[in-house]
């Protein structure tokens, strides 16, 4: 095996590209008509370890706009977060569902 040639990218060049910040991913709930107020706070205060007063204004927003920013997190944990809100939903028998954007 031989040495392998410059690719043309200095060295500076690399270390930036493998330094590279992962990309951020929103994640939302989404409203139904269905879920109670209270287990939304309590999803939020849970899930997305928001404060009381946060979690109410974001529960709010949710109810008026249709959907709400929990939070914004790596692909991995916005994953698991939506799949812990779902799997709580399912154990409490509400609809409560959420979805995740590219920031």
């Amino acid at each position: 095996m031989g040495i392998r040639a410059n690719s043309g990218q200095s060295t500076e060049e690399k270390i930036r590209q493998e330094l590279k910040k992962p990309a951020m991913y929103h994640v939302f709930l989404l409203n139904d008509d269905y879920t109670t107020m209270d287990f939304v706070v309590s999803v939020l205060e849970k899930v997305f370890r928001k404060s009381t007063v946060e979690a109410t204004q974001i529960m709010l927003h949710v109810h008026k706009k249709g959907k709400g920013l929990a939070g914004t997190y790596t692909r991995e944990i916005a994953e698991t977060k939506i799949g812990t809100v779902h799997r709580l939903a399912r154990e409490y028998e509400f609809p409560l569902r959420c979805s995740m954007e590219k920031e």
